[in-house]
């Protein structure tokens, strides 16, 4: 049996300081892990519709982001697919359609991955600002940790590069 294919995906807007929390964790784990061939991992920024062929092609959706659900900042979460419309609103511009409505199509096009969303609660994404708050930033490295997790589970593999020396 072939590997499933794993889409890990960040996504946000980095100029609303916590809201661009997804995105930075991919960043990170780009630059400190290398993943088996059937991982991918993808800055999805605030794309919206346009991340639909990418989602289509994936057996496992992995969704970094900042979530608000009315918990303490820095409270994590780990929203399985059948949670999303209940606990998560996804904030995309008004002209773009969010990643609930692109999942939706996903769905109608039976082609909807298998869905997690691994997020933090933010505590400011107001403009402008392209740093995470201290509060955010002090779990970084947990949500990184529950990312990878995901990975593992989904059938992926990663390994922590070796950093040069500073």
């Amino acid at each position: 049996m072939a590997a499933q294919h794993i889409l890990v995906l960040g996504v946000g807007n980095i100029l609303l300081k916590d809201e661009g929390v997804g995105v930075r964790v991919i960043e990170q784990l780009q630059v400190e892990y290398s993943f088996s061939p059937n991982v991918r991992l993808m800055d999805g920024g605030t794309l919206g519709i346009r991340l639909l062929d990418d989602i289509t092609a994936a057996d496992h959706l992995i969704v970094v982001d900042a979530v608000r659900n009315d918990e303490p900042p820095g409270t994590l979460y780990r929203l399985p697919g059948e949670e999303l419309r209940r606990c998560i609103s996804f904030k995309n511009s008004l002209h773009q359609t969010g990643l609930l409505e692109t999942l939706a199509y996903a769905e109608m096009l039976e082609q909807r991955p298998t869905t997690v969303v691994i997020g933090i609660e933010p505590e400011d994404i107001t403009p402008w600002g392209t740093e995470l708050t201290a509060t955010v930033r002090e779990h970084v490295a947990e949500l990184v940790g529950k990312v990878l997790e995901e990975i593992r589970l989904a059938g992926g593999h990663s390994t922590k590069v070796d950093q040069p020396a500073k």
